[in-house]
């Protein structure tokens, strides 16, 4: 797939108000500061224009682009975990996070990002846990893989992994990325495309 453009189309904090076109919704989330932004500028080549910053915690709407003109919207979510922020205002964020999940019929898949520089994270694993629970499509795309076959990096996938396997019988599409070294973004947008072939035309 090629993207050939990618305009911002609007944000949201009420889901309600969300778009209601049927165009298939391909969303991504993680922890603040996993690398989010830089991912989606990266898969869009900038053209999303989604704003970096070195302030965990930035992104606190919905924010929609529409790609290749309105043919699939790619959809940024607030991240989770962010400590600095008041507890009543992670549980609204939460709350929203989870609604936009729950109740998007257009959502094909969301991307759930893991910073492949750390160990296994409780959070993480307790989101992926509620995502299967309530049967919501996703794939994971472990962030930050500037060296993707250096010892640590290898070590933390595979611990990931093995933390999935003791809940689930089969793990889910996975895929490296890294914006600095040109990883994993023809793997990700093969994915979408995909996706998109099987989707009825409206």
């Amino acid at each position: 797939m090629k993207i050939e453009t990618a305009s911002y189309f609007g944000s949201f904090v009420d889901v309600e108000k969300c778009p209601t076109a049927i165009v298939p919704e391909y969303a991504f989330i993680g922890r603040s500061n996993v690398g989010k932004s830089s991912l989606i500028n990266y898969l869009t080549e900038k053209k999303a224009d989604a704003k970096v910053s070195g302030s965990p915690g930035k992104t606190r709407t919905i924010n929609y682009f529409a790609i290749n003109t309105n043919k699939w919207y790619l959809v940024d979510l607030p991240g989770y975990g962010y400590a600095r922020t008041s507890k009543s205002t992670r549980e609204d964020w939460d709350k929203f996070i989870r609604t936009y999940l729950r109740k998007r019929v257009q959502l094909i898949n969301l991307f759930v990002l893991i910073d492949t520089r750390i160990p296994p994270q409780k959070i993480d694993l307790e989101f992926i846990e509620w995502l299967g629970e309530h049967q919501i499509p996703f794939s994971i795309v472990f962030t930050k893989n500037d060296k993707p076959k250096s010892l640590n990096n290898l070590n933390n996938r595979k611990a990931f992994e093995n933390e999935l396997l003791k809940s689930w019988e089969e793990l889910p599409n996975m895929f490296l990325t890294s914006s600095a070294s040109n990883l994993g973004r023809a793997e990700i947008l093969a994915f979408i495309d995909q996706c998109n072939q099987t989707i009825p035309q409206q």
